[in-house]
């Protein structure tokens, strides 16, 4: 059993609430669940108009329902993603097991990074429509548009960072990996010396000690009495 693996110091540890509150991905991870409630609750309170021609509600952004469509989504989703992280991450200290650690981390690098492109792709959507929505509809909903896009862009950041720190508690985890079971045959730092015959094979027959003292065997003696 390893006592350290991918970011956690204690395998099969308890779980220490002080600790996991000022973790960087805790922190990150509440910030990215609150932008997630910001982008697509405002979007479904505020993100729909009635037109002044028409009754059905248009959205905001340049009366493009895809694009508020593709920011609901995206930050329902991030909100699920959140929550179910952060469960995990409070139960990661008492898994003892290494490669359990290493799918979690793994999961953890791509579900970030696809995420923060994700967030990419939504904040350039909405920041686009939002370039080309009527003067009419900005002195509407002007406030509740600009903080649905500056909060995409700050997920970004958050989801970003999120992913670098995976990243980096998966190199740890591989390095620690590294570490614990490495090969002795080719460990340098040992402080006994090789023997003279790891690498090879004797050189040669070497005599016993005690052969000088022998007789030949082919010659008979008589007992002495």
């Amino acid at each position: 059993m390893q006592s350290s693996a991918y970011g956690a110091s204690l395998a099969g540890g308890a779980f220490d609430a002080v600790h996991f509150v000022k973790q960087p991905q805790t922190i990150l991870r509440c910030l990215s669940w609150l932008f997630s409630i910001v982008v697509f609750a405002t979007i479904t309170a505020e993100g729909y108009i009635n037109q002044t021609k028409e009754q059905d509600a248009k959205c905001i952004f340049n009366a493009n329902d895809g694009a508020c469509s593709y920011g609901v989504g995206i930050g329902v989703l991030a909100f699920m993603a959140c929550v179910v992280f952060l469960i995990v991450d409070a139960y990661f200290p008492q898994i003892s097991n290494a490669k359990e650690r290493k799918v979690i981390v793994l999961g953890d690098l791509v579900f970030s990074g696809i995420w923060a492109f994700l967030w990419f792709i939504c904040f350039c959507v909405l920041a686009n429509q939002w370039s080309k929505t009527p003067d009419s509809t900005e002195a509407v909903a002007g406030d509740a548009a600009r903080a649905i896009v500056a909060f995409s862009f700050f997920s970004i950041i958050t989801w970003g960072l999120l992913c670098f720190f995976a990243l980096e508690r998966y190199r740890q985890g591989v390095n620690e990996f590294e570490q614990e079971y490495r090969d002795p045959a080719n460990d340098q730092s040992t402080p006994y010396p090789p023997s003279p015959y790891a690498s090879s094979g004797p050189t040669g027959y070497q005599q016993s000690p005690f052969s000088n003292n022998q007789e030949q065997p082919g010659e008979y003696q008589p007992p002495a009495y």
